[in-house]
């Protein structure tokens, strides 16, 4: 069965980095579609970044310039590199898997079935 297991959150002090990984098994890399979403309590799910099946990137208009988003399809591992972060980049970040979703349409949580279980990014001022 498909598995996500995020790793690499943590607390980290405004303007600073982290980078976010998600190991990925169970289906064929390569060929989904992957991303990260976060939530924080009370607020709907936010598509952060995505990566589509053809390695077309997109990105929420709160992160551009500040977070990029990778995949290493020999290791199975999607990454999220994020730097510059703000207290408002606070949240539960998921990674998140599937195929068929078209590339306009990546940071819609919806239409991703897998998910991961999360990690917490918290970032004081």
């Amino acid at each position: 069965q498909v598995q996500l297991v995020e790793s690499g959150g943590g607390s980290v002090q405004a303007g600073g980095s982290l980078r976010l990984s998600c190991t990925a098994s169970g289906y064929s890399f390569s060929t989904y579609s992957m991303g990260w979403f976060r939530q924080t309590p009370g607020k709907e799910r936010e598509g952060v970044a995505a990566i589509h099946s053809s390695g077309s990137t997109r990105y929420a208009d709160s992160v551009k310039g500040r977070f990029t988003i990778s995949k290493d399809n020999a290791k199975h591992t999607l990454y999220l590199q994020m730097s510059s972060l703000k207290p408002e980049d606070t949240a539960m970040y998921y990674c998140v898997a599937d195929s068929g979703v078209s590339w306009w349409r990546v940071l819609e949580p919806q239409l991703y079935t897998y998910w991961g279980q999360g990690t917490q990014v918290t970032v004081s001022s």
